[in-house]
């Protein structure tokens, strides 16, 4: 991309310069021979304007060529870009016999998938990624089905490392991962991504309606079930205040909703979806705090009967959770429920007493 827009960039900055200045010079020539004939009269100076005329006729398609010339690099640097992604082959795969019994990325042989429980176990996990250290040495940690865990820490902690190997976006380097006792290889990926629910810090959303929005989360949910799960996470307070209530389109990424809005949508497209395994990426830090108490109401519900992950931003929207772990560099250096973590007087404390001292000065600032 670097290289063919540089040569693009070349393209426009000498062609277009030396073409404008040919037809300067043309026209020049055009001006100084016309204008002697022009007072020798042998033609008019109609005439002359004509032959000017001509030459900036004919010059300005030539200048345009650089302008084709520089986007034709362009396209060129995007095709190259978007078949290189087609012929990638993917690094996260099943293998043949995992295949043949559960199906491949797209013919799903349900009728062959176990019911997930929701029991999850790092045995031994050590990961790192192609290029860089290690994030996970010999990382240990037993989930029980329906725990919620919460994960706090400073960036590079290995959070979002922990939360991409349960979902199988990577793979440990050694070690396993067991899913209800068995290693999640063994099971397809259909398997283990249809039993999960994934709620970003930035919420995407398609463009179309609320309804269709919500409704991607399980295409055979019917109207009652879809607005059922938007009043269960307080989203329909606000979706039935729009005109066309349900059928409002939400603009391309969901332009025409403020963040909050988002959020709560894409907390109840997780509800309907019904994930055993649910991700929830710090999915209050983007969000004011009246918009935040309704999404941690929201939570609670979505959360209750599945096995949870939350990586934690604001640690107020934690404190429930079952077990909190403190993570620095791969290693869980303090774990336990909210009221233990407090009572240790450690890591966990001065995070939470700071940032709650932080949130009192912002609203005595606010008034």
């Amino acid at each position: 991309m670097k290289r063919h827009s540089i040569k693009a960039a070349m393209f426009s900055g000498l062609y277009f310069p030396s073409i404008l200045f040919i037809a300067t010079i043309a026209t020049a020539l055009v001006i100084y021979y016309g204008g002697s004939e022009v007072v020798s009269g042998a033609i008019t100076f109609g005439m002359l304007y004509v032959f000017i005329a001509y030459v900036g006729s004919f010059f300005e398609p030539v200048m345009q060529l650089a302008n084709i010339l520089a986007r034709f690099q362009q396209a060129q640097a995007s095709a190259e870009r978007l078949l290189a992604l087609i012929e990638m082959e993917p690094e996260i795969f099943d293998n043949q016999e995992v295949i043949e019994k559960y199906g491949d990325s797209i013919n799903f042989k349900k009728e062959n998938w176990e019911e997930l429980i929701g029991d999850i176990e790092f045995k031994d996990v050590t990961f790192k990624y192609h290029k860089g250290e290690t994030v996970l040495n010999n990382f240990n940690l037993k989930v029980k089905a329906g725990e919620t865990i919460a994960l706090v820490g400073h960036t590079g902690a290995g959070k979002s490392t922990i939360v991409n190997l349960i979902c199988r976006f990577y793979e440990p380097t050694t070690g396993k991962i067991l899913i209800d006792g068995v290693d999640y290889k063994k099971r397809s990926l259909g398997w283990l991504h249809d039993n999960l629910g994934y709620v970003l810090q930035s919420p995407h959303l398609f463009s179309g309606t609320i309804l269709e929005n919500i409704r991607y989360g399980n295409p055979k949910a019917t109207l009652e079930e879809v607005i059922h799960a938007s009043k269960l996470v307080e989203a329909d307070e606000f979706i039935i205040k729009f005109k066309e209530g349900y059928q409002t389109e939400v603009g391309e990424s969901g332009t025409r909703l403020s963040v909050g809005q988002k959020q709560l949508i894409s907390f109840a497209r997780a509800l309907i979806a019904n994930p055993k395994i649910l991700i929830l990426d710090e999915a209050t830090s983007s969000v004011d705090t009246k918009t935040e108490k309704s999404i941690q109401r929201a939570i609670k519900i979505v959360l209750k009967g599945r096995t949870s992950f939350i990586i934690a931003h604001r640690l107020s929207t934690i404190t429930s959770s079952d077990r909190i772990l403190l993570l620095e560099d791969g290693i869980v250096k303090e774990s336990g429920t909210h009221e233990e973590l407090i009572k240790l007087e450690k890591q966990y404390y001065r995070l939470y007493t700071n940032q709650f001292k932080a949130q009192v000065i912002n609203k005595s600032k606010n008034g």
